[in-house]
């Protein structure tokens, strides 16, 4: 018997205990009280959450001329043998993908205009030639 309790003794994360084994007085906290204070000020908590997510976005990264060919070549190769293709693209600091049916690449107004995959006809994606990092074939 006691080297059992020896052994519960040895364990140090108290979730591995059963919990007809643990001291039953413990005491449970406040919960969630402790944070109504902050509550009263939901500016705050917008400026700090703001302020972390600026903190994770990214430059605009710049593509050589020899990636803008290869990326143009894709899409030239797969408008014509009308294959799905996976972009991706930067918006607001953040790099995205996106699974598209291409409709055209519109070089007058500098878009690509694609149908989401496996998405009703009207949900149409506009994405500027700017904005996209790469180009897949799917």
């Amino acid at each position: 018997m006691t080297k059992f309790i020896e052994e519960e003794a040895m364990q140090m994360d108290y979730r591995d205990i059963p919990i007809e084994k643990l001291d039953s007085n413990i005491p449970q906290g406040r919960g969630m009280i402790k944070w109504a204070p902050f509550a009263t000020m939901p500016e705050q908590f917008e400026t700090v959450e703001r302020l972390v997510g600026d903190q994770t976005k990214i430059s605009r990264p710049e593509l050589s001329d020899d990636r803008l060919e290869e990326m143009d070549r894709i899409l030239k190769k797969a408008r014509q043998d009308k294959r799905r293709i996976k972009v991706e693209y930067y918006y607001d600091g953040r790099r995205f993908h996106i699974a598209l049916d291409i409709i055209t690449a519109d070089r007058w107004s500098m878009m690509l205009i694609g149908q989401k995959a496996d998405s009703p006809a009207d949900d149409m994606v506009f994405i500027s030639f700017m904005d996209i990092l790469d180009i897949v074939m799917l």
